[in-house]
């Protein structure tokens, strides 16, 4: 299917500040070097490189905040981090050791860059930078068979309010599979478990029209069936900002961070890819997030996939994705 490369603009438009709503960005690809990819990021949007340490560059400049490109791993960024003599003994070992991982990680470890929280106006800068990295010779997801790269997408919520948060995650629950269709997920991502699905018992109660949770009740359901990061949409990072130390009490993984954003991290990166862009992963977002803003209509969909749901021979032999297409989604 074709995509029109049109940049659509979310029903919600503030953040809980009453600012304009940002989304950050997150691209995994190889076939750069790290100085390459920072480089080619820091001329196209004009800004400065700084080192911090062997393995990741902070670009300077932006008014929206500072850019990252680093190697993905965060062993090496520590060891790339500490300094070291080689002269001695110790420190041409951990020389050595720490060339030897960066060795075996540069097949299948992915350069990633990291964008600060943008404005929306600015997502078409972004979709040119996709096509001067795909120039430069970046390369994504379906390039090689261990290439289980992402897009990952963190738009800011529009309100601290259990009933807006709810809705934009029932009615992603209802579109998943209509998503994972259109987004086609790389086989490795998926048995490497990067991006687990929602246990079906959880999402029957999610998608419950009657099921319209307080905070602390949403928060706390979520984390009974899901105190995992290794979610297509991941909300530990939003339920740690709301209530860090309910989420701190299932979980102490630090690599969540808390940020008032959803974690939207089902999308593969094929930015080698001509046809390719942030448009369509965003596009389909915004999509979800228009269901969500129709109560009457996100209500009578839930419903519906409700029934499908409670039915294994509906859902195997109906078409919800077409359904969902044709009747619930915006066109």
């Amino acid at each position: 299917m074709e995509y029109p490369q049109v940049l659509r603009m979310p029903p919600w438009h503030k953040n809980p500040e009453g600012k304009p709503r940002r989304v950050g960005i997150e691209l995994e690809m190889s076939g750069l070097t790290l100085e390459q990819l920072a480089t080619t990021v820091a001329d196209f949007l004009h800004l400065e490189i700084e080192t911090d340490g062997r393995y990741a560059r902070i670009l300077r400049g932006d008014a929206a905040g500072d850019w990252v490109v680093e190697l993905d791993f965060n062993l090496l960024k520590k060891m790339g981090r500490e300094t070291r003599d080689s002269s001695t003994l110790e420190g041409g070992l951990e020389k050595s050791v720490e060339e030897a991982i960066a060795w075996a990680a540069e097949s299948i470890v992915p350069m990633e860059i990291v964008s600060p929280p943008l404005p929306f106006d600015r997502l078409p800068q972004v979709e040119d930078l996709i096509a001067e990295l795909r120039a430069t010779g970046a390369k994504g997801t379906s390039d090689h068979i261990v290439n289980a790269f992402g897009m990952q997408l963190n738009p800011e919520i529009p309100a601290a309010d259990p009933a807006i948060i709810g809705a934009i995650f029932k009615a992603f629950l209802c579109c998943y599979d209509w998503i994972v269709e259109r987004v086609a997920v790389d086989l490795t991502r998926r048995i490497t478990s990067y991006v687990d699905p929602f246990p079906n018992q959880y999402i029957l109660k999610v998608v419950d029209p009657m099921y319209q949770p307080d905070m602390d009740t949403l928060i706390d359901d979520y984390l009974h069936h899901n105190p995992t990061r290794n979610r297509a949409l991941d909300m530990l990072p939003l339920f740690l900002h709301l209530d860090e130390q309910r989420v701190r009490h299932v979980t102490a993984d630090e690599l969540i961070k808390p940020r008032p954003t959803f974690h939207y991290r089902l999308p593969n990166c094929d930015i080698h890819k001509a046809d390719w862009g942030l448009h369509l992963s965003w596009n389909d977002w915004v999509r979800i997030e228009e269901l969500a803003a129709d109560t009457q209509r996100l209500t009578a969909c839930c419903e519906r996939f409700q029934q499908l749901q409670r039915n294994p021979l509906r859902r195997w032999f109906g078409d919800w994705r077409s359904e969902l297409e044709n009747k619930w989604l915006a066109p």
